[in-house]
């Protein structure tokens, strides 16, 4: 499997960044990118768990950073890919809209807060975080973005409106940023799962980001 890995599907040399990679999805995108040698950098929230997750893949022997940022904050998507362009030399590979947020409940029930939430976590920020990283991507010569969506945001699913919209907004990006950037060398492609067992299930509302 190691030969494999290292004469088929080498990433060695590339530079990628995960959003929300201390758990669920994100965590085994990074690890998954790490091993098959692509230089990672993720973000978290929780500065204790990130560093606990980056001590852990060193061991692993990954190539894999971190930095401490709150998503829902424009500011601190501003500061995480100035990092990211400086550890990177101004060229990014991969980036990996993973960072998300569900809250389940009726439509009826959904506050302002609630919609801003979802919005911002699984929406907005992959948005600004895929202009922000479009000259990198544009430099890097070979840019890929993906975002993970979710089945939610193709069929209806109950107790999940705004997550859905959320989704099916990210589904639509993936088609106009694929051919608005296709020039540009940027590949933008969308992975939909469907119910994956994480810690985004595992309480009534969890963010992991």
């Amino acid at each position: 499997m190691s030969d494999f890995r290292e004469q088929r599907w080498s990433l060695k040399g590339m530079t990628a960044l995960v959003t929300g990679g201390t758990k669920g999805i994100g965590y085994a995108v990074v690890e998954e990118l790490a091993a098959f040698g692509a230089i990672v950098h993720t973000c978290s929230r929780n500065e204790t768990e990130l560093n606990q997750r980056i001590q852990e893949w060193k061991s692993k022997g990954l190539q894999v950073s971190g930095s401490v940022c709150d998503l829902k904050i424009r500011a601190q998507r501003e500061k995480l890919m100035e990092t990211v362009s400086s550890q990177f030399d101004g060229k990014l590979n991969i980036l990996i809209n993973n960072a998300g947020t569900f809250i389940p409940k009726e439509t009826t029930e959904f506050t302002e807060e609630d919609f801003s939430t979802v919005m911002t976590t699984n929406f907005e920020s992959a948005y600004h975080l895929s202009q922000l990283a479009h000259p990198l991507l544009k430099s890097a010569g070979n840019g890929n973005i993906i975002f993970i969506s979710s089945v939610a945001g193709v069929i209806a699913i109950p107790m999940c409106s705004i997550y859905a919209s959320s989704k099916g907004a990210m589904n639509q990006l993936t088609k106009n940023l694929a051919c608005e950037w296709a020039k540009d060398k940027i590949r933008v492609n969308t992975v939909a799962p469907w119910v994956i067992r994480t810690p985004l299930l595992d309480t009534v509302e969890v963010q992991f980001y």
